[in-house]
């Protein structure tokens, strides 16, 4: 039986799983991954707030077990930003990452062979990347509406650009080749999205913290250290789920009975996906600790020094790398 959580006993400011192991980290994203969790209410998301908050100032009236408390601070942490603790836009959270982009990713599969067809799912796979990139940007700078703009419109273009120049290229190989075509423009679209729409965090830099919480200065290094392996993360993120399924749907459609139903394609490829992505979402994200270091050495020399030169000088700090 769950003991009564007393304030100050648990350490909910970190997640319940060690994170300094993949493995630990991999269940916490299990968690905060899982699509069950966008089906809570706002009630629920409010109640689950409400607890966290009440645990965090030490209120002796809270009357909730540690599992309980676990719970809140799960669903807490699935729906509200670890910076700006604003709740965010349901289609933004990691929860719907899987099912939304299990039907994004089976559409742009499924129907890559047309102009038309290209244009119209990776200006919609791009425009849901926005959505997630906005959302769940590191520090609590808002990103202006002009760099949202260009990040998306980049984006959009490098990725139609990518597919049809590679779909023209292909049209010599077997059909194989050409379902890989997706993945390619999905790549190099999250390597021009990710930077472009977090460039603020590389002019101004973002937050640094000491092991403590207490706030250092704002680092462009670590800013390009958290870009880069969101970067690695999403790419990787993708690459089960559109290089597995094209030899899967390459040899099924070989088969009569999707030959007579060839209406069945896009939900298999979508399901196929899916299964993939209900696994690479969460071991992808934890590929990189969600709390990332850097040693102070690496930092630029005005940062460094101002830290150096503190009353009790750290020889790491800590940032939040972002989603």
């Amino acid at each position: 039986m769950s003991q009564v959580a007393v304030p100050g006993k648990v350490n909910i400011d970190e997640p319940r799983y060690d994170q300094s192991t993949y493995v630990g980290r991999a269940r916490h994203f299990f968690i905060t991954t899982n699509p069950l969790n966008l089906f809570a209410t706002g009630h629920q998301l409010d109640e689950a707030k409400e607890i966290v908050e009440r645990y965090r100032k030490g209120d002796s009236t809270l009357n909730v077990t540690e599992d309980r408390l676990w719970r809140a601070k799960q669903l807490y942490d699935s729906a509200f930003h670890p910076d700006t603790k604003e709740k965010m836009f349901i289609i933004g959270r990691m929860s719907a990452q899987v099912p939304m982009n299990m039907t994004i990713t089976g559409c742009m599969m499924t129907f890559y062979k047309t102009t038309p067809a290209v244009v119209f799912w990776q200006w919609f796979n791009q425009s849901f990347n926005a959505v997630v990139n906005y959302t769940n940007r590191s520090g609590d700078h808002p990103v202006p509406v002009k760099q949202l703009g260009l990040s998306y419109v980049l984006a959009t273009g490098g990725s139609i650009t990518t597919a049809l120049t590679l779909n023209s290229m292909v049209k010599k190989f077997p059909p194989l080749i050409g379902r890989f075509v997706p993945f390619a423009a999905v790549a190099a679209a999250n390597c021009i999205n990710i930077p472009c729409m977090r460039s603020r965090e590389i002019t101004n830099g973002i937050p640094v913290f000491d092991e403590n919480g207490n706030r250092l200065g704002e680092s462009t290094r670590a800013a390009t250290s958290a870009i880069s392996q969101v970067v690695v993360s999403r790419v990787l993120m993708a690459t089960p789920g559109m290089l597995i399924p094209p030899f899967i749907m390459n040899y099924l459609d070989k088969k009569p009975f999707l030959q007579r139903m060839p209406l069945l394609n896009a939900p298999i490829q979508v399901g196929l996906i899916g299964f993939f992505l209900v696994f690479a979402t969460p071991l992808c994200c934890a590929l990189f600790p969600q709390k990332s270091s850097i040693k102070v050495t690496h930092l630029e020399p005005e940062l460094r020094q101002k830290i150096e030169g503190l009353p009790h000088p750290v020889d790491r700090v800590y940032f939040n790398k972002g989603l």
